[in-house]
């Protein structure tokens, strides 16, 4: 199993069109191309501005595939479209990807 990290630090003013492009319409996307989805967050103590989330993947051919199809997706591509329509929401994107240890509880 890998783990994927990504965090989105939104732009200026962007973190509630952000947070409400991924509860109406990335999740569900995500949901339909087959993603597996452990969780999203936001900061508590830290910066104000970054939205992060974890998926789980079986490998990297798995994380391809299904990237690939939601990335084509008409409806994604619409919802991107108009999400932004007064701008860019995502300043800065960092991905990890990550493998649990042989002693690591979550597998």
């Amino acid at each position: 199993m890998l783990y994927e990290m990504r965090v989105y630090e939104a732009m200026p003013g962007k973190m509630g069109a952000l947070g409400r492009r991924f509860a109406d319409h990335t999740h569900r996307l995500f949901t339909k191309h087959g993603f597996h989805v452990v969780g999203y967050w936001t900061q508590v103590i830290g910066d104000s501005n970054r939205f992060c989330y974890m998926l789980a993947w079986n490998d990297l051919a798995e994380r391809d595939a299904r990237n690939a199809a939601f990335g084509a997706d008409p409806e994604w591509q619409t919802a991107r479209a108009e999400s932004e329509r007064d701008g860019p929401l995502v300043a800065n994107v960092h991905n990890e990807l990550w493998r649990p240890t042989a002693y690591s509880p979550l597998q």
